[in-house]
């Protein structure tokens, strides 16, 4: 991992928070009419377990920013977060 890749804030996984955070945003956008980025089955009607499959299968191109009390921040793209 280069110095540009190093997670300087917060824990080098994503937390319960940020999973909820961006599996609603998701959810959202899906139930909005945003094309779905997985093959969902004729099953999969509900934009929640759809956004939980994209997350899952670590696909969604997402940017999470972490933020500190001093006002700095980081910007962490999601795929350096996966475990």
């Amino acid at each position: 991992m280069s110095e540009k890749e190093k997670i300087f804030i917060g824990p080098p996984k994503v937390t319960r928070f940020e999973k909820a955070r961006i599996v609603g945003a998701r959810s959202l956008q899906i139930s909005m009419g945003a094309p779905i980025l997985i093959a969902a089955s004729e099953s999969d009607t509900n934009p929640i377990d759809i956004a939980l499959k994209e997350f899952e299968a670590r696909i969604l191109p997402i940017t999470i920013r972490r933020t500190l009390p001093e006002g700095t921040y980081q910007d962490i793209p999601l795929k350096w977060l996966y475990n």
